[in-house]
């Protein structure tokens, strides 16, 4: 222990020997000692670090894990990160890892907080914070730099191009997956926080916050504010008149017409809307659908759920026809029309139908609507709306039916059915981006059920970390049932290092990755036989024990009475479970040539 510890430990226990007997002993120089000497992530004379402050002012927001990997320029970080009350260190594998998990516990809290060291961490992490950028999630990326003295005396440094003019070329390259950065200093720390927090929360998107070695031990100049945990935060505010105008538009347009559709998006659910949409959904009778990005953001179990809107590729078929016949169109956080959302830009929508209730705008036609909050748009048509014409539109939503028995070799067609019928009211359920996305978005969620997938940013093996992130944002939830998560073998061989710290932290997910010896969605969308197309042979269910992760139900799966044994065992083994579930190779058949044409536009048009 430092000597000024040693003084910080004596002052401290002085002052409190009236009451000695409430302190717990701990051994001098371990960790504990210097959790009790601290007053929240700041010292006892409430003077806190930059480090530390810029950590307790986001666990300030309802946050209680930080992401990462440690790293000599990030020490001011971590170390404060161990010591503030309130907040668990959670290290990572790597720093891409520790963004996707950072990315999946946002998706259940709201925001999440990363850090990574300089250069090498935050260019290692930029993949996973630009895929929360596309999927409009808060994550904080700290990052620790040189200190200024090193800046300022042109040393050239590791982590580096081994020059000495340019220390903030990552800053720039970093700050584009984000929508504000910041580079705090004892002097600015408090009044930029305050901006940064704002403007993450503000437009749902990852803010980049650098912090020197050396500014980050030092304390911050000024008096530190307080903050209020996220869901009491007003994220955005509305122009009165712009409101008014935008609310009486949509309604004149909802009110007139004869069969009204909803689209719902995953915007709704980043800004902590799932709840007032479904209220507006309820109130109105509105039917709705969701693409498949959009998937889980409300509950499937509503009577007025329709399924899965995807153009040719819709769930049931009947919501493709329902969708592009509706006379009014309520696009409820903005359709985002990729090939996968829209079954490769098949969909026919017309937008003079569309009511389109953006982030803080709204678009009706050529007339476009600003400053206008998505919260109070949502909240004033609630108050607002009517019951609505059309309500008896519907679908009829069916489980998918069970293929296969006893010694049948396993299949997708064997597999899904009974996924579906295993997962309960409660639980989340994760997708990787590979051919499992493809099946799960057409898959009926029963009610009650989360979905989170990566759809848009397409990034694989994103789903291994993000299921940890999901899971222990969920942990001290009640209401929150079990995580499990699909994922192919491609996929996860890119992020499977992950299970290892599951296991340390005790996670405990319900895994299955599908064994099919290639990447199965190259296959899908090229041709079959391309050598680069295989990977690795493993043993995927021996893993869990290797990675150190105890206590584990692990098993191999081949058949279809395998696969139902080890679903009963699941449901009565409330620890983690891994399942390595064997697919024929064979079904990752090509797409035919003109669908593969209408995703990537390469075949010269004829006309």
């Amino acid at each position: 222990m430092k000597i000024s510890q040693q003084l910080l430990v004596i002052v401290y226990l002085a002052r409190s020997a009236s009451s000695f007997h409430t302190h717990r002993a701990v051994p001098l120089g371990s960790r504990a000692v210097l959790r009790a000497v601290q007053d929240g992530c700041g010292s006892i004379s409430n003077n806190p670090s930059v480090a530390a402050y810029a950590l307790q002012r986001l666990r300030d927001l309802g946050l209680d894990k930080v992401f990462g990997v440690p790293g000599d320029y990030s020490f001011s970080i971590d170390d404060a990160a161990e010591l503030c009350a309130g907040l668990d260190w959670v290290g990572c594998s790597n720093e891409l890892n520790a963004a996707y998990a950072a990315d999946g516990y946002a998706r259940a809290r709201g925001a999440a907080i990363l850090t990574t060291t300089y250069g090498v961490g935050e260019l290692s992490a930029i993949n996973g914070v630009m895929g929360s950028k596309a999927h409009r999630l808060p994550v904080f990326h700290l990052v620790g730099c040189p200190s200024e003295r090193i800046q300022h005396l042109g040393l050239a440094t590791h982590h580096s191009l081994g020059d000495t003019s340019h220390y903030h070329r990552f800053h720039a390259i970093s700050a584009t997956a984000c929508c504000v950065s910041a580079v705090l200093t004892p002097d600015n720390a408090i009044d930029e926080l305050e901006r940064v927090i704002r403007e993450a929360l503000r437009l749902s998107a990852p803010a980049y916050i650098s912090i020197s070695e050396l500014s980050g031990k030092l304390p911050v100049i000024g008096k530190p504010v307080v903050g209020r945990p996220l869901a009491d935060l007003k994220r955005q505010h509305s122009n009165a008149k712009e409101l008014d105008a935008a609310v009486s538009a949509v309604l004149h347009r909802l009110h007139s017409a004869d069969a009204p559709v909803a689209l719902v998006t995953e915007l709704v659910a980043r800004y902590g809307l799932s709840k007032q949409a479904t209220g507006l959904i309820s109130k109105a009778n509105l039917r709705f659908a969701e693409a498949s990005s959009d998937k889980g953001t409300l509950d499937a179990g509503l009577v007025q759920y329709l399924g899965l809107y995807n153009g040719d590729n819709s769930s049931p078929p009947e919501v493709q026809e329902l969708v592009q016949n509706a006379d009014v169109i309520l696009d409820i956080g903005g359709f985002i029309e990729t090939e996968l959302n829209t079954g490769f830009w098949s969909e026919k929508i017309n937008a003079t139908r569309l009511l389109s209730l953006h982030d803080n705008w709204v678009r009706i036609g050529d007339a476009v609507f600003v400053n206008v909050a998505l919260e109070d748009v949502i909240s004033e048509l609630t108050v607002r709306v009517h019951e609505l014409r059309g309500h008896e539109l519907g679908t009829k939503k069916e489980l998918l039916p069970l293929i296969g028995k006893g010694d049948a070799k396993m299949t997708s067609k064997a597999f899904y059915p009974r996924l579906q019928r295993a997962i309960q009211k409660g639980d989340t359920l994760i997708s990787d981006t590979g051919t499992c996305m493809l099946h799960l978005n057409r898959m009926l969620l029963p009610g009650g059920v989360g979905f989170e997938e990566q759809g848009i940013w397409g990034s694989i093996g994103w789903a291994t970390p993000a299921c940890m992130g999901v899971e222990l944002a969920n942990q001290k939830d009640g209401t929150k049932g079990r995580t499990w998560m699909v994922t192919g073998d491609g996929a996860h061989q890119m992020t499977l290092n992950e299970l290892g710290v599951m296991g340390r932290y005790g996670v405990k997910p319900i895994i299955f990755v599908l064994n099919n010896g290639i990447y199965g969605v190259e296959d899908l969308l090229s041709a079959r036989g391309h050598e680069y197309d295989d990977i690795a042979q493993v043993s995927y269910h021996l893993l869990p024990e290797a990675f150190g992760c105890h206590g584990w139900l692990s098993a191999k799966v081949a058949t279809v009475q395998e696969l139902e044994k080890v679903l009963g065992d699941v449901a009565v083994h409330r620890g983690a479970a891994y399942i390595e579930v064997v697919i024929p190779e064979e079904e990752s058949q090509p797409l035919p040539s003109d669908i593969i044409d209408r995703a990537y536009k390469l075949k010269t048009p004829m006309v």
